[in-house]
């Protein structure tokens, strides 16, 4: 089906407190794991917040990749979504985790655009470093 697309969420805890209040390092991190992940980048939008914080998006010709960072609780929420088959939104989200330094991971991962929404098998998995 032409609108299938996969949805991995993960909670990163423990991260790289540094990195996570920096607009330029959350910025390129979430770039760098979407061209890894074999995405075509078409947009990016990234905003700092005043004491601390950083949201963002990523926009890929395949969907998005969005992020909202709590520096201050060591903490960063993410989403990756893509359309079709041929890239692997875990495979991004996984490099993001990595480039962040989390050492606690949640991940929740949903199958779209098939009617009801679908958890895969490994819908909520703990890792930690």
């Amino acid at each position: 089906m032409d609108t299938y697309s996969r949805h991995c969420m993960m909670e990163l805890w423990e991260c790289n407190d540094g990195l996570l209040d920096s607009r330029e390092m959350v910025e390129k991190i979430m770039v760098e794991a979407a061209l890894e992940a074999g995405a075509e980048v078409r947009e990016v939008a990234f905003h700092k917040f005043a004491p601390q914080g950083v949201s963002g998006v990523v926009v890929i010709s395949e969907s998005h990749l969005a992020i909202h960072t709590f520096p201050e609780h060591g903490y960063a929420s993410i989403d990756v979504f893509t359309c079709g088959e041929r890239i692997n939104p875990q495979v991004a989200a996984q490099l993001i985790a990595e480039k962040l330094g989390s050492k606690r991971v949640y991940e929740m991962n949903v199958e779209r655009g098939m009617g009801q929404m679908t958890l895969l098998d490994d819908f909520k998995k703990e890792r930690t470093a």
